[in-house]
C-alpha cells in the first residue's frame, strides 16, 4: 500500500500488518460512517480506501454491499469475464466471481461494505443457507495462499464488530482493526476545513466543545451558512433599527427583511420609513461573524446531546442537573468527600481523583438527588445509563460497546448507573447464555482501564450491593464507597428539613428548633424522601386552612408550626422494616471509611456486623 500521503493512524496500522504479511483480510469497525480527513479533503470510507490508500498498490478494487451489488473503482486491462460479477444479485454467485478473481489475479482488493448483513452474528441453527456460507467462504479465503501470493486483500466493514460471525472475528488469520473517534487533533482538523474564517484560537476551542462528534457532524455544524441568510439577517437588523422601539418592531422586520431581499438599503428606507434617521451601525450589535460563531455555540450544545443520544439508540440519558449541594441537607461528610473530588477534577489533578464511586443505601435516602448534585458541582458532562439489555443474540454485547464507545469519546464525564443491580444483572450468566458475565466482564475491563482516570468517573447507585459482582466492587474500580443512611439525630432531620423546604419554594417562618419534640423527633430512623412527604403534607395543610390564623403572601400559603405537628402525627410511611435495616447494614458493610458512619455503626466490630447481616439475611430471603 502506498506511503506517499501522511495516512490517519487506524490506516498507517492497517497498511504496516498488511505489509508484515499479518494478514490478507482485514475488519474494520468502529466509526466507519464518518468522513475521513486527509490531505485537507473528507472522504467517506470507502472512497478513502479506493482513492488513497490502495489507489497506488492495488490494479483492481471492487465494492460490494447486498444492496447495490458489486462494481470496480478500478480494473486491471487482463481482467476479464465478470459479467457475471456485476450482474449478480444472489450471494452465492457473487461470492463465487469474486473467488475466481481473488486466486486468478493479483494486486486486488475486495471492500464488502455492511459485513454484518453479509457475514451476521448468531445461532448458525438458526440462519440461512446463504449466509452461513458466506461466513464459511469468508474464513476460508483468510486461509488460502494464492490469494496472499496474489498480493491480493479483503476488506470487511462494520459498524459494530459484535455483529459479525464471531467463527471470523476469533480467527487468527483476519485482523481487526477500529476506526476510532476524532481525537482532538482531527475535530480542529475537521473545524478548519469547514470554516476557513475561524481563528486557530476558535478551532481549538471548537475541537474541545465537540468531543463526542464525528468529523461529518461538526462539519454540518460549523460549515458558514449561504451568503443570502448572513444578508437576511443584516437586512433584519437595519429595518429594526429603521422601525425604532415599537412592541411589533422585531415581527415587522422580520417579515419585511423577507420581502426585501432584491433593493439596496435606501430603496428599503424609502419604502419602509421615508422620514426616519438612518440608523448608525451599533458597535455593540454583533458582526455577522460573531453571530454565526454564538449560533454555532448554541447549535453544538444542543445537537450534541440530540446526536449522541440517537448514536446511542436511546441507551443513554443527557442529565442536566438544575441543583447543587447548596439544597443537599445534612450529610455534611459526604459532601466533603465529593467536594474534593470535584474540585479534583476541574482543576486536573486525576491522582486524587477515584476511577468509580458507589452509592449505597436504603431507598428514598438521597442517593440520586446527591449523585446529580455532585454532577452539577464537578461540571462535568453527565450521562445517564438506560437499559441496553436486548432479547436478540448479540444485541446487549453490541450496545454495551456502542455505548463505551461514545463514553471514551466524550471524555470529561459522569456515568450514572441507577439501580446497578438491576444494570448489571446476575453475575452467574445463566439462563441468558452468557451474556450477563460477558457484559459484566467487558465493563469491569473499562472501569480498570487507568488511563479513564480523571476522564470519566462512573457513579453506580443501588440499595442491594450483595447482588453486585464481587470484583466489580474493588478497588481500583469502584475505589469509594459511600453509605447513605435514614437520619439518625432530630438535628439531621431539621438540617434536610430546611433543604427540602428550600427545594420546594415552600414558604413559613417557622424555627423548626422549637418544635423539635413535636416534629423532628418524630421523624428519625426516617428517609429523606419520607421527611419530603411530611413537608409537602404541611403545606397541603396550610393551603387548606381557612381558620382566622392562616397567613398567606403574594397569595400562597404560610406554613406554620401546627402544620408541621399534624403533618407528623398524620403521615403514616409505608415500609418493610426489617428489609430497610438489611439494607442500611450493608451500606454499613460496604463503607470504605468509617468516618462517614453514625456513631451507632462506627464502633460495630466486623464480627458484630456479620452476625446482624446474618440475622437479616435468613429473615429477608428473596424480599426486594
Amino acid at each position: 500500500m502506498s506511503e506517499a500521503r501522511v495516512l490517519p493512524a487506524w490506516a498507517e496500522d492497517l497498511r504496516r500488518r498488511y505489509l508484515r504479511g499479518e494478514a490478507s483480510m482485514f475488519v474494520l469497525h468502529g466509526n466507519v460512517y464518518d468522513v475521513v480527513l486527509c490531505s485537507k479533503k473528507m472522504m467517506a470510507l470507502t472512497e478513502f480506501l479506493t482513492d488513497v490508500l490502495l489507489k497506488d498498490s492495488k490494479d483492481t478494487i471492487a465494492v460490494y454491499n447486498v444492496a447495490t451489488g458489486a462494481r470496480f473503482t478500478k480494473r486491471a486491462d487482463g481482467v476479464t469475464s465478470l459479467e457475471d460479477l456485476l450482474l449478480a444479485t444472489d450471494k452465492e454467485k457473487v461470492f463465487a466471481a469474486f473467488e475466481r478473481l481473488l486466486i486468478g489475479s493479483k494486486k486486488t482488493a475486495v471492500i464488502m461494505e455492511y459485513a454484518e448483513a453479509i457475514a451476521p452474528a448468531g445461532d448458525p441453527n438458526f440462519q440461512s443457507e446463504s449466509d452461513r456460507a458466506a461466513i464459511v467462504t469468508l474464513h476460508r479465503w483468510s486461509s488460502l495462499p494464492e490469494i496472499e501470493r496474489g498480493d491480493n486483500v479483503v476488506l470487511a466493514i462494520s459498524e459494530n464488530v459484535t455483529e459479525l460471525a464471531p467463527k471470523l472475528i476469533s480467527n487468527p488469520k483476519v485482523a481487526v482493526v477500529e476506526v476510532p473517534m476524532p481525537d482532538y487533533a482531527t475535530r480542529r482538523e475537521a473545524t478548519r476545513l469547514a470554516d476557513s474564517r475561524l481563528t486557530d484560537k476558535d478551532c481549538e476551542r471548537y475541537a474541545g466543545m465537540t468531543a463526542g462528534l464525528k468529523a461529518i457532524q461538526i462539519a454540518s455544524i460549523l460549515t458558514p451558512q449561504p451568503a443570502a441568510e448572513e444578508e437576511l439577517a443584516d437586512r433584519e437588523t437595519f429595518i429594526a433599527g429603521l422601525l425604532g422601539g415599537g412592541a411589533d418592531a422585531a415581527g415587522r422586520a422580520h417579515k419585511l427583511a423577507a420581502l426585501t431581499s432584491n433593493l439596496n438599503r435606501e430603496e428599503i428606507k424609502e419604502l419602509v420609513a421615508p422620514t426616519a434617521t438612518t440608523p448608525a451601525p451599533d458597535p455593540n450589535l454583533p458582526t455577522p461573524y460573531e453571530r454565526a460563531r454564538k449560533e454555532a455555540d448554541r447549535l453544538i450544545a444542543k445537537r450534541k446531546r440530540e446526536i449522541l443520544e440517537r448514536e446511542c439508540f436511546g441507551l443513554v440519558e443527557f442529565v442536566e442537573p438544575a441543583h447543587g449541594f447548596d439544597v443537599v441537607g445534612g450529610m455534611d461528610e459526604i459532601k466533603k468527600d465529593l467536594m474534593v473530588i470535584a474540585e479534583s477534577i476541574r482543576e486536573g489533578r486525576t491522582s486524587r481523583v477515584p476511577m468509580g464511586i458507589l452509592f449505597t443505601g436504603p431507598m428514598g435516602t438521597g442517593k440520586t438527588f446527591v449523585a446529580e448534585a455532585f454532577a452539577k458541582e464537578c461540571g462535568l458532562t453527565t450521562i445517564k445509563l438506560k437499559n441496553f439489555r436486548s432479547k436478540w443474540v448479540g444485541a446487549t454485547e453490541g450496545n454495551l460497546e456502542k455505548i463505551l464507545n461514545v463514553i471514551r469519546a466524550i471524555g470529561q464525564v459522569v456515568v450514572i448507573i441507577d439501580e446497578g443491580d438491576r444494570a448489571f444483572g446476575n453475575t452467574d450468566g445463566e439462563g441468558d447464555g452468557g451474556t450477563s458475565s460477558r457484559v459484566i466482564a467487558r465493563i469491569k475491563e473499562f472501569m480498570s482501564d487507568t488511563s479513564n482516570r480523571g476522564r470519566i468517573l462512573f457513579l453506580v447507585m443501588t440499595n442491594r450491593p450483595d447482588k453486585l459482582d464481587v470484583d466489580l466492587k474493588r478497588a481500583g474500580r469502584l475505589d469509594r464507597k459511600i453509605p447513605f443512611l435514614y437520619v439518625q439525630t432530630p438535628e439531621e432531620v431539621e438540617l434536610v428539613a430546611k433543604a427540602l423546604l428550600r427545594k420546594n419554594k415552600i414558604k413559613t417562618n417557622v424555627d423548626l428548633t422549637t418544635i423539635r419534640d413535636g416534629f423532628s423527633s418524630k421523624l428519625v430512623g426516617y428517609s429523606n424522601a419520607d421527611i419530603e412527604a411530611v413537608i409537602l403534607l404541611a403545606n397541603d395543610d396550610a393551603a387548606r386552612d381557612e381558620s382566622p390564623e392562616a397567613v398567606r403572601e403574594n397569595g400562597e400559603p404560610v406554613v406554620r408550626d401546627s402544620h408541621f405537628l399534624r403533618a407528623a402525627v398524620d403521615y403514616f410511611p409505608s415500609r418493610d422494616a426489617e428489609l430497610l435495616d438489611y439494607m442500611e447494614l450493608l451500606a454499613v458493610f460496604e463503607s470504605s471509611s468509617r468516618r462517614l458512619l453514625p456513631a451507632k455503626y462506627a464502633t460495630l466490630t466486623p464480627e458484630d456486623l456479620n452476625a446482624r447481616l446474618r440475622h437479616l439475611r435468613a429473615i429477608v430471603g428473596g424480599r426486594r
